[in-house]
């Protein structure tokens, strides 16, 4: 979908993703969003603060998250400050974090099934937040699953998948 920078009335900042076409699929993963992110807290993850998914085109916000995607700071438009080293390990890291949390936190574990620079955003500080939840899944305590499709961006697949 297309994300926009909104005000709320208390003046705080949003990103409020709209999707692009609406189908039943379209739907389902918004609502599935929702679930997921329902469920996370953590200071690594992009905050959900609210949805509307009874209209013809669901959205939901987001709080905003000031320097956009880590894609963006690297290769993009945003590219206006050099990332060191030691700022791109702080980003790893804490983006590290923040998956580890989807993994093991709660009663369900969550994967995200999509993770890529494009969906790492940067807050003022390059503090990163784990975003983009639409093709993640929810898994209930100690179970696994097995797929033969491969869900998010090829660019991004294990290369033990190609084969």
């Amino acid at each position: 979908g297309k994300v926009y920078k909104g005000t709320l009335e208390d003046k705080q900042q949003v990103a409020i993703k709209r999707s692009i076409k609406v189908d039943k699929n379209m739907k389902a993963e918004f609502t599935g969003e929702v679930i997921v992110q329902s469920e996370m807290r953590h200071k690594n993850i992009a905050r959900l603060l609210g949805c509307c998914l009874e209209l013809d085109v669901p959205m939901l916000v987001y709080e905003y998250v000031s320097r956009g995607s880590l894609y963006d700071a690297l290769f993009g438009l945003r590219r206006v400050h050099i990332i060191s080293v030691d700022m791109r390990l702080q980003i790893a890291a804490g983006s590290a974090e923040g998956l580890t949390y989807m993994h093991s936190a709660g009663e369900c574990t969550i994967r995200h099934g999509d993770v890529k620079s494009a969906n790492i955003l940067l807050d003022e500080n390059f503090f990163p937040k784990v975003s983009d939840f639409g093709t993640s899944r929810l898994l209930a305590g100690g179970k696994t699953e097995k797929t033969e499709r491969v869900i998010g961006d090829m660019s991004y697949i294990d290369p033990i998948y190609m084969g």
